[in-house]
């Protein structure tokens, strides 16, 4: 392997954690949860810790007849997104030729 190989293959290997650190970084600063599977890549929103209404607990309970939680302005008027994923087709059982 050349000088010059090597040092591309390192500096490739060095990226893919350094993505992943600022990736995660992101979504802490920005209190966004990550939610992915097969079908879709979601961004959920998260509650600030720092919210002094809720205090990081996402809501309070509204006293009545039913008390039920009352989601605060923090996370519950934030957007979710959601990025649907093209479905891949099964794999043949047989070979195709």
């Amino acid at each position: 392997m050349t000088g010059r190989r090597l040092r591309t293959v390192l500096l490739l290997a060095a990226a893919v954690p350094l993505a992943a650190a600022t990736a995660t970084a992101a979504l802490k600063a920005g209190h966004l949860k990550l939610y992915a599977d097969r079908h879709r890549i979601e961004l959920q929103p998260q509650p600030r810790r720092s919210c002094p209404d809720c205090r990081g607990d996402g809501g309070w309970w509204v006293d009545g007849a039913n008390p039920e939680m009352e989601a605060c302005g923090c996370w519950a008027n934030r957007p979710t997104w959601c990025l649907s994923l093209l479905p891949v087709p099964a794999w043949p059982d047989e070979p195709p030729f």
